[in-house]
This record gives structure tokens, sequence and C-alpha cells, in this order.
């Protein structure tokens, strides 16, 4: 059995050749590989011998660089020019590709107001649900995380609700993310954020997106 781990800062992917892994249930099983997602935090209880790994919580000498993963991975489901935006728990980054090859990329590794962990934070402390978050037209900009969350709680002291708020907190977080990618009209999505329809409809307000799914720098690092 071998395994590929992307180890993010909350969840982490695991895909393995054949086997099961102890333990894990798979979210997705094909005729070569198993997929699974497990919470960062009991990867050291697993102890698992990785042929290769990205991500920040790896733990492992064996460690890949996360755009390139991300650029291996993405590239047999793009198009020949295209732009895949990853959006993580704690950093969101971006590859272009002109004409097939590798064009440009950024990397945000500082910002609150580009990240999942943010939003993870408010759903908790709010008490709900990703799936209680739609799609609102209207948006907080947030060029600063902190901002942003003072822009909810003054929301919420006003009577809206909680789940209102915070969908424009998304929306807001959306808008970023495309700036943040240059603005394409078309854009590849990768990583949790594709199962947050709410992102994923405010990002659909400003250009056309394609849900790459949340095992894209795990696939990078397989060698075909």
């Amino acid at each position: 059995m071998t395994l590929f781990l992307d180890a993010g800062t909350t969840y982490s992917k695991i895909i393995s050749t054949s086997s099961d892994v102890e333990s894990l249930v798979p979210v997705k099983v094909n005729n070569r590989f198993n997929y699974y997602i497990i919470e960062s935090k009991k990867l050291r209880d697993l102890n698992l011998n990785v042929k290769a790994a990205c991500g920040h919580m790896t733990g492992s000498q064996i460690h890949e660089n996360e755009i390139i993963a991300l650029a291996k991975g993405a590239k047999k489901y793009i198009d020949n020019n295209a732009t895949v935006l990853d959006l993580g728990s704690r950093d969101a980054k971006w590859i272009t590709f002109k004409d097939g090859k590798f064009h440009d990329m950024d990397w945000n590794t500082s910002c609150a107001s580009s990240t999942g962990a943010t939003v993870e934070m408010l759903l908790k402390f709010y008490d709900l649900n990703v799936d209680d978050l739609k799609y609102n037209p209207e948006k907080f900009n947030i060029t600063c995380g902190i901002f942003g969350l003072e822009k909810i709680m003054d929301s919420i002291s006003k009577g809206e609700n909680a789940s209102d708020a915070v969908s424009k907190f998304v929306h807001g977080l959306a808008y970023n993310a495309w700036n943040f990618a240059k603005k394409p009209d078309k854009l590849y999505l990768s990583g949790g954020f594709c199962e947050n329809k709410c992102l994923v409809e405010s990002l659909q307000g400003y250009c056309d997106v394609v849900l790459l799914g949340r095992f894209i720098l795990c696939e990078g690092l397989i060698d075909e």
C-alpha cells in the first residue's frame, strides 16, 4: 500500500493505492485509489508511512511544494489557458496556465479574510452549519478579516440573523478570492470551499466556476 498525504491545518486528505487505511472509511473509491479525509489533529495517531506529502501539518521529512502539487494535480482537469485557485484553512494560492504550461502564481498566507479558518470559527461561534449559509447578493467588504468580524457583530446587534450576516462575510471572501486571482472569467476551484455552496454561488456572480474538489494537491503528489 502506497500513501499520499495533503496535510492541511484543519483537515488532511489521503490517497491510498488499492488497500484500506486501517480505522478510516474512504469518501471515494475508484479502480486505482481510495480517498480519505481526516481531522489533521488525528494524523499522529495513525502513524502513516507516506510516499509523498504536502501541507502545513505533514510532520514528515517527505515534503513537496504545494504550488507544484497543485499544478500537477490540476493539469489533467483544466483548459490549456486556465486559472486554478486553492482556498484552504489558512492560506490561498492560485496558478495560471498559458498554452498548457505553468505561467504565473501567487500565495497568500497572512490574511484571514481569504481563508477558511475564519469561516470555521464563525460557524462554531454562532452555532451554525455550513448548509445554513445561503447566497446573499449583499457582501461585506472585508479587506481585513478582523474588520469583517466587526461588521458581522454590528449587523447581528442590529437584528440581522447570524446566518445572513456570515453569508455576507462569505460573499466578501469570495469577492476577495476572485480579485486575488486577478479577476479571471473562468476559475477552477480547489479545496474544502468546493463544498461551501454559499461561497461557490457567490463566486459564480463574478466568473464561471469549475469545482475540482478537495484532493487535487494530493493527486499532484502521485507520479503517473
